[in-house]
């Protein structure tokens, strides 16, 4: 059950995104051909009395998407028909793109809203103390919950990005780890993850959780941590760009076990992966790659520099390989998760 419940948590993240696309793109008077939840063979569909647009569920449940009439260049039928994405102003195309992201992000702040106010916790960045996994590196080295890192080989650590570079780049590497517990401080050695194993570079640590106070404070944070997984999700890209850090990705097998194991510990941690997810669904899709709806944007703001749209079939093809080169990737990561090397 955990698991349907995880799946379910997923596709509506889709849903969400696809319904900002949808409403926005109807509100501009565009056509929606088609509204699906997954790809692949059709499992269900109903089209409303008096609608252009077919609802459909599909056979795999990852992936949601909608059909606006005249995106496609090379259905000239429906490029130049009425309600066509392509004759839309920029504004309305503009919107249409950005809603399914902007959509993401307001949901999370609504995720988020109802996993605080369910108990659900915060975690404190700036204090420096941590929680400290049971079976981790940093446990094994009697590191405790509440203890407060204070500098890694004699590097003073100011917050946790500071921390994670001190740490992730010495896999098998023992560091002096100064801690302060109680008042005082402590030596500890502690060992990161060795190269190549789940745990490289890692001590299984994470900021003090704590439960939050009021349903004012769970507003609060619904606002900005939204921006904070937005802002990580950029910084961590950015590291990996200067080959600072080496990626670590994620495909559906882990992402619906990490959702199973939350909806499994209660709905507070279930809307607070969730949230997370959303806001970090949003930011995702806003990035300048082809195929995403950040790629579709950097069209746009050229159109709009330049006073001229972009060839729309060159723009296709861009997109289709960019979509392409994406696939790839979630089929390989997804084969490294079902078939993982030992």
């Amino acid at each position: 059950m955990k698991f349907v419940v995880a799946v379910l948590g997923i596709a509506i993240l889709m849903i969400v995104h696809e319904a900002g696309h949808y409403f926005v793109a109807r509100r501009f008077g565009m056509r929606v051909l088609k509204f699906s939840i997954g790809f692949g063979p059709t499992l269900y569909r109903h089209r409303p009395r008096g609608s252009e647009t077919v609802f459909q569920v599909a056979v795999i449940p990852f992936m949601a998407y909608v059909q606006i009439a005249g995106m496609n260049p090379f259905d000239e039928e429906e490029v130049h028909g009425a309600g066509s994405y392509a004759n839309a102003s920029l504004f309305g195309r503009v919107a249409t793109i950005a809603a399914g992201p902007i959509a993401n992000y307001i949901f999370a702040s609504v995720l988020l809203f109802g996993a605080f106010a369910l108990g659900g916790k915060t975690h404190d960045e700036h204090s420096m103390r941590v929680s400290v996994s049971p079976d981790g590196r940093a446990a094994q080295a009697d590191m405790r919950d509440g203890d407060r890192i204070v500098d890694v080989e004699g590097k003073p650590i100011p917050d946790w990005p500071a921390l994670i570079g001190a740490i992730k780049g010495h896999p098998g590497e023992t560091l002096a780890v100064t801690i302060e517990r109680d008042g005082q401080t402590q030596l500890l050695h502690v060992t990161p993850g060795d190269k190549g194993t789940e745990t490289e570079g890692k001590i299984s640590i994470s900021p003090e959780a704590r439960k939050v106070k009021d349903l004012g404070e769970a507003f609060t944070l619904s606002v900005t941590e939204p921006p904070r997984v937005v802002y990580e999700l950029v910084a961590a890209l950015g590291r990996v760009i200067m080959l600072k850090e080496k990626p670590e990705l994620s495909g559906p097998v882990n992402i619906v076990k990490e959702t199973a194991k939350a909806a499994a510990n209660g709905p507070a941690d279930l809307l607070m992966l969730l949230g997370m997810l959303s806001a970090y669904l949003g930011g995702f899709n806003l990035l300048p790659v082809p195929a995403l709806d950040g790629g579709r944007l950097i069209f746009l703001v050229f159109e709009a520099l330049a006073r001229r749209k972009a060839d729309a079939k060159v723009e296709a093809g861009v997109h289709a390989v960019g979509l392409l080169m994406m696939l790839t990737l979630v089929a390989a990561v997804t084969w490294t998760e079902l078939f993982p090397k030992h």
